[in-house]
C-alpha cells in the first residue's frame, strides 16, 4: 500500500532529525556531504615513507590547500569557496558553498618541510613524508593472551 504525500512548505521536514526520533542517527545523516566536518584521509607507511592519502574534491590545490609542519605535527588545512549564478529570462538564480576543515597528524620532530612533497590529482591529495632513519623502527607482533 502506498500513500501519497502532499509537500507543503509549511509542514514538509527540512532536516532527516524532523522525520526521526534517533537523533544522533538524523544529525549524522544531515551532516553528510558538507565539507566542513573532516578530511578522510588513507595512512600507509611503505619503503621509509610515510604517505597520507586525503580526499578533497573539487578544490584547487594550489589556491585553497595549506600543508604545515610545527612541533611534530603535520597539519592538512583545505577551504572551499564556490559560487556559481545563472540568468534566464530576467531571472537569477546563485548558489553558494562555503566550508573549510583541517586534519592534524603526528610526525617524528626530526621530519623537515622542505623534504615533504605533495601531488593532488582526481580529487586526492597525496601527501608523502620521508622518515628519518632514527624514527624508523621494526614492526613487532604482541601476543594477546585472554584474561
Amino acid at each position: 500500500m502506498s500513500t501519497v504525500l502532499e509537500r507543503r512548505a509549511d509542514t514538509w521536514p527540512q532536516r532527516l532529525s524532523d522525520w526521526f526520533d534517533v537523533p544522533d542517527l538524523a544529525r549524522w545523516f544531515d551532516r553528510v556531504g558538507r565539507f566542513d566536518e573532516f578530511i578522510r584521509i588513507e595512512e600507509s607507511m611503505h619503503d621509509g615513507r610515510f604517505e597520507i592519502r586525503a580526499e578533497l574534491p573539487g578544490i584547487d590545490p594550489e589556491r585553497d590547500v595549506d600543508i604545515s609542519i610545527a612541533d611534530g605535527l603535520l597539519t592538512i588545512h583545505a577551504e572551499r569557496k564556490e559560487d556559481s549564478a545563472v540568468e534566464t529570462a530576467g531571472r537569477r538564480r546563485s548558489e553558494f558553498r562555503y566550508g573549510a576543515c583541517t586534519r592534524t597528524l603526528p610526525v617524528p620532530d626530526e621530519v623537515r618541510a622542505a623534504d615533504i612533497t605533495a601531488t593532488y590529482k582526481d580529487g586526492i591529495l597525496t601527501v608523502v613524508v620521508p622518515m628519518p632513519a632514527k624514527a624508523q623502527s621494526q614492526a613487532a607482533k604482541v601476543p594477546v593472551t585472554r584474561g
